[in-house]
């Protein structure tokens, strides 16, 4: 076995590599653009598309950067339990969505990201939440004319 191929960026990339050709596939028979605007097929394909093309520049630089004579790194839990953290927020975050809304859950998840995740000031954490939470909401029901959750608080 290859050194780059025992390293997490490589595994991770070509994971990520197949789930953006699934969606890609799947979205490619799927509405692009309707009448009444983006179809169903619009956003997957694009992300889609982005997440492979993302994963196999990811891939390519575990390959690039490869050491032969380099020593691995050692595992790092405190990543791994950071990363973990951040998918149970998301988790919680849609399991909240339809009780609380669109505007609350997400500007709860990016408050937590960016101020206990990443440790920033409460002002900043607020700010970019708050901001981040209202500029999604107007672009998707203003902008795409899409119903996003309301919740059942509003």
């Amino acid at each position: 076995m290859n050194a780059f191929t025992r390293k997490g960026d490589f595994w991770s990339g070509m994971a990520l590599a197949a789930l953006g050709v699934y969606i890609v596939s799947q979205a490619w028979g799927w509405t692009y653009m309707a009448e009444e605007g983006p179809g169903a097929g619009f956003f997957p394909l694009w992300y889609g598309t982005l997440m492979l093309v993302l994963s196999l520049l990811l891939v390519a630089g575990a390959v690039l950067k490869h050491a032969p004579h380099a020593k691995p790194e050692p595992f790092r839990w405190s990543d791994m339990r950071r990363a973990m953290t951040c998918w149970l927020a998301l988790a919680i975050c849609v399991a909240i969505l339809k009780y609380v809304g669109f505007i609350i859950a997400f500007g709860l998840l990016t408050w937590f990201i960016v101020a206990i995740m990443f440790r920033r000031p409460q002002r900043e954490a607020l700010s970019i939440a708050i901001g981040g939470a209202v500029g999604f909401y107007t672009l998707f029901t203003w902008g795409l004319d899409l119903q996003l959750p309301a919740g059942m608080l509003l």
